[in-house]
């Protein structure tokens, strides 16, 4: 088994290695259909066609899957999808790396929004959009900021499937205690007066924090990029010209430097969601996928919220999609796409969304009875969607620089934990950034032209 410590810069050398293999496999001629059987004489039953579905869940929403891929399976004759289990995003990643060289490859994986352009860069993946429109597929349909970042020169590569964004939810027990409106604040200043009610202490130690941030290794650099666009800054533009060291980037995160060593209401969590179901902390940031496990395991209600403004309002969307190599035979391609377009249906979306908290990533799943029904029953989810149209992709520094969500998640550590000066490591950051981005800017000109 590859080890979770290898680097995404390191992937992306060894991928280039092999970029003239998978183009090749890409450019592999489709296999024609056998003749029909002569003198009108009748066809031998068809044998269905075996897909290898390579994922990455596990729990609530593993179980979720698997009921998915079972309906599909069951609902018709023709294709059968193998599901796999291979770890999480960054590990399932790895082993589809080192199956495209060993050519055992899967034909559909799940990739997350760090991972898929990696792919992409090494031509490892298929054009999607015949296939769509075989299966008469509406694009249309899916929520626009989900399914136009899978979109490279107009041509499909990733179908949203697992998507989230980040969220604001709030303890409501401990915004009566504090005898705050039931809502989420609508702007950082508005929290900024809240949260020295929210704050419990014991003496020098802080009981329950107003607000948590996460580490590196729990995404901080995706829960920070929308305060960076909130406060007018940003991590780059798409074309990889960085902008850690923008002013107000660095404003962005003095504010969330001040909030933990000089407005000391906040704290830095190995495990944010953990601290927020024990009462640890009174509101946090965290993935709309949270919410199944919250719900589940909170013994108080809580409520959801937009994120707060600043100068602007800003959420990012962030989770998983699914993909065809590029080496999956032509026989059963079209196969791979009757699945991701069932999986990704408004119904299955519902499904899906309704069992683990992902977005439902379909537009008309949204006026589905059930999923009206759900909106009804628990309003906090409603919240994601509505926000939904408020989202924009993440800038290319965190999801398409190898490595980049940790370079970025290290220097705000550096930031939350040990109080460094912002400026200085913003600096590092974006050198580091600008370094890690250059063979990614000429992979993608010898690609893209």
């Amino acid at each position: 088994m590859l080890e979770k410590t290898i680097s995404r810069r390191t992937l992306l050398k060894g991928m280039t290695v092999s970029a003239g293999v998978f183009a090749l496999a890409a450019c592999a001629a489709p296999v024609a259909p056998s003749a029909a059987p002569a003198g009108g004489a009748a066809a031998p039953a068809q044998t269905p066609v075996t897909v290898l579905l390579w994922s990455s869940f596990t729990g609530k929403n593993g179980e979720t899957e698997t009921e998915l891929v079972k309906r599909f399976n069951e609902s018709q004759s023709d294709v059968v999808i193998d599901y796999q289990f291979q770890g999480n995003y960054e590990e399932t990643a790895q082993k589809v790396t080192a199956a495209l060289q060993a050519g055992t490859a899967p034909d559909v994986s799940l990739l997350s929004d760090v991972w898929w352009f990696k792919f992409y860069l090494n031509r490892a993946l298929l054009p999607l959009d015949d296939l769509l429109n075989a299966q008469g597929v509406d694009v249309n349909d899916y929520q626009d900021s989900l399914i136009n970042e899978g979109v490279r020169k107009g041509v499909h590569y990733w179908i949203p499937f697992a998507r989230s964004t980040p969220l604001f939810y709030y303890n409501k027990e401990k915004w009566a205690a504090a005898g705050l409106p039931d809502r989420g604040p609508e702007t950082w200043d508005e929290f900024m007066e809240w949260a020295p009610n929210l704050a419990e202490m014991e003496g020098e130690e802080m009981k329950t924090a107003a607000f948590s941030h996460p580490d590196g290794a729990s995404y901080i650099a995706w829960l920070f990029q929308p305060v960076t666009w909130q406060w007018g800054g940003k991590y780059s533009d798409p074309d990889f010209t960085m902008h850690m060291t923008d002013e107000l980037t660095v404003a962005a995160g003095q504010f969330y430097k001040d909030t933990v060593h000089t407005y000391k209401w906040a704290r830095p969590s190995k495990d944010v969601q953990a601290d927020f179901i024990g009462g640890l902390t009174a509101a946090a940031m965290m993935s709309t996928g949270s919410m199944g496990g919250i719900k589940a395991n909170a013994t108080f209600e809580f409520g959801t919220a937009f994120l707060p403004k600043k100068d602007h309002f800003g959420c990012c969307t962030g989770g998983a999609g699914l993909a065809i190599l590029s080496r999956t035979p032509a026989e059963k391609q079209s196969a791979a796409m009757q699945y991701i377009a069932y999986a990704s249906s408004p119904e299955s979306t519902a499904f899906w969304s309704q069992n683990t908290g992902y977005m439902p990533v379909r537009k008309s799943a949204l006026e589905l009875p059930d999923m009206k029904a759900y909106f009804d029953a628990f309003p906090q989810f409603k919240t994601a969607v509505d926000q939904l149209p408020l989202t924009q992709p993440q800038d290319s520094a965190r999801v398409f620089v190898p490595n980049g969500d940790q370079i970025i998640g290290k220097g705000l550590e550096r930031i939350t934990v040990q109080a460094e000066e912002v400026a200085t490591v913003f600096a590092e950051v974006q050198a580091t950034l600008e370094s890690e981005a250059q063979p990614v800017v000429e992979a993608l000109r010898a690609v893209e032209g």
